[in-house]
């Protein structure tokens, strides 16, 4: 993963339950792929496995309007879990820009983090069910990061000290190590320190594998 991705990321991650999630997980798409819209829906699967109702509306965010026309090129990616299925759809509306083979290889390999970014937003607003949900304050997505990644310690049997937790959560929000450093007042290479240390802790290699240790829960699978 590209370190360019993580302002990106971040914003998306921040954004969970705000109206502001689709336009952010749009442009992140959109750093990868060229498409015209995104949507994301949930769906019910019922117990033999092929029955589906839908039971949430379609967010969608476009940068150029499909109208009413079938769109020319689609791709489907999917993520279970029990009995719900959640979708991340992406469109194009010409003919000439159907999605080749090695860009469908793209996004399925980009979806293993998409998609459950996906289902906790959708989890996030359902308590409300809104078209739109309130804007979420900077601090309450910086607090979601955090709830994200002690539920993946006590998962996992491990623990962080707090200033590393406050590293990792700062990554993951989008921030720089020089940012990190001037709002925690520390040095640098300190702030590089904390991060090798959570890393060593986690069994990962660095901050390019932290969102992939606190998201690896099932796998998306392409439809």
């Amino acid at each position: 993963m590209n370190s360019h991705l993580f302002p990106h990321i971040g914003k998306v991650i921040a954004s969970t339950g705000s109206r502001h999630f689709p336009r952010m997980l749009h442009d992140l798409i959109l750093t990868q792929l060229a498409v015209d819209a995104t949507h994301i829906t949930q769906l019910r699967v019922s117990s033999e496995g092929h029955s589906r109702r839908k039971i949430s509306p379609v967010y969608t965010d476009s940068v150029a309007a499909l109208g009413a026309e079938q769109p020319a090129a689609q791709l489907h990616l999917t993520r279970r879990k029990d009995d719900v299925r959640y979708v991340l759809s992406v469109y194009r509306s010409h003919q000439s820009d159907s999605f080749s083979a090695q860009e469908r290889s793209m996004l399925e390999d980009f979806s293993t983090l998409l998609l459950p970014m996906v289902e906790k937003h959708i989890t996030a607003i359902q308590p409300c069910r809104q078209d739109n949900p309130p804007a979420v304050p900077e601090h309450q997505g910086l607090e979601t990061l955090r709830r994200r990644i002690q539920e993946r310690l006590v998962q996992s049997g491990m623990t962080l000290s707090n200033r590393e937790l406050e590293v990792c959560v700062g990554l993951l929000a989008g921030r720089t190590a020089p940012e990190l450093a001037d709002q925690l007042a520390l040095k640098v290479n300190t702030i590089e320190s904390y991060l090798k240390r959570a890393a060593i802790k986690l069994g990962i290699s660095g901050r390019h594998s932290l969102l992939r240790w606190m998201y690896s829960t099932e796998d998306a699978t392409s439809a």
